[in-house]
């Protein structure tokens, strides 16, 4: 049977690649860089501007549902927790505990469903104690997803670190890189995608 690779990318504006003039953003990078390989998708974008993992719980399953009932290989990634951590009366829009809850309760559908998952973490943005609490999340999303036994990818470190992501974001709106900054994102996620879907990897560097 011909594999009919069918993947739902879910989360909020990082995913959608908000402020990618290429208009790929790191989801789109990834998709290019299988077909590079050899291996087509069907991809579909679920990124939604300023959702937290609250918003993202009410609404994923059915989306993806819709849209993962035939094929014969269906995935999704997730990747939110950055508006999760945004400050409003002076706390988090959702608990630090209720973000990894969240994800727990995503994770534990998905399977239910057959769906192979992987998750992204929250990357960092310009203000630091906006990212010292997105940080917070990526090391409690590590641990859900170690309990799921659900391939997870820390890009928070690294990019926060790399002098190209944080130009670009602190140039932007302080949260969205550019073209330059979402291919560095895409190739921090690279190698795993690559594994999580059984490819080589040799066609493309993600950028």
């Amino acid at each position: 049977m011909t594999r009919d690779l069918r993947i739902c990318f879910v989360g909020d504006s990082l995913v959608a690649g908000v402020g990618d003039p290429d208009g790929l953003g790191w989801a789109g990078r990834l998709a290019a860089r299988s077909f590079a390989d050899g291996l087509p998708s069907t991809r579909y974008n679920l990124g939604v501007r300023r959702e937290t993992s609250a918003d993202i719980l009410g609404r994923w399953e059915e989306e993806c549902a819709r849209r993962l009932r035939d094929g014969t290989d269906l995935r999704v990634v997730f990747c939110f927790g950055v508006n999760d951590a945004t400050h409003e009366d002076d706390r988090p829009r959702v608990a630090p505990e209720e973000s990894a809850a969240n994800l727990a309760a995503m994770l534990g559908r998905a399977a239910g469903r057959g769906w192979n998952t992987l998750v992204v973490s929250p990357p960092p943005v310009a203000d630091a104690a906006h990212s010292a609490r997105t940080a917070l999340l990526d090391e409690r999303f590590a641990l859900v997803c170690r309990a799921a036994g659900v391939p997870y990818v820390s890009v928070h470190r690294a990019l926060s670190g790399n002098a190209v992501w944080l130009r670009e974001v602190t140039a932007g709106d302080g949260a969205h890189p550019g073209a330059d900054g979402y291919r560095e994102f895409a190739a921090l996620v690279a190698p795993h995608w690559d594994s999580w879907l059984g490819t080589s990897g040799g066609g493309t560097d993600a950028r």
